[in-house]
């Protein structure tokens, strides 16, 4: 019985999703305890490294994937679903960026919110160039 569920795409595809999205989530978290103990909080560097070399690696692997290794479609869904899905951080980039403005800290907000989105494009960029045929 258990076997036969497992077989199940649906089943498999979850648990694929699910098993990427714990080492996402527990990457951002100690990535950001780390940053945070190592720079302090008046910027939000641990969101902004996530940010930064999650664009990247979401370029890179859909290069790598769409041009040089056949992937399984599990590990598609453990790689950009499931570890990507959770590792990255718009989320916490747009509650960051809000709670600096309320600090007062409009400039740090701009350059904060200007520099993830620009660089975060370069990422991606950079990515599916390091990747291309």
């Amino acid at each position: 019985m258990l076997i036969k569920i497992l077989d199940d795409p649906v089943v498999k595809n979850s648990i694929a999703i699910s098993l990427g999205a714990i080492v996402g989530s527990l990457s951002r978290y100690f990535l950001t305890l780390w940053f945070t103990q190592r720079f302090g909080v008046n910027f939000p560097y641990g969101t902004f490294f996530i940010n930064l070399t999650g664009t990247l690696g979401i370029g890179f692997c859909s290069g790598l994937f769409l041009h040089h290794v056949s992937l399984p479609p599990q590990l598609g869904l453990f790689i950009f679903v499931g570890f990507l899905g959770s590792y990255t951080t718009f989320s916490t980039f747009a509650l960051d960026t809000v709670q600096l403005v309320k600090n007062g800290q409009e400039y740090t907000a701009l350059l904060y919110w200007g520099g993830s989105g620009i660089l975060g494009l370069m990422g991606v960029h950079l990515g599916t160039w390091l990747t291309r045929p």
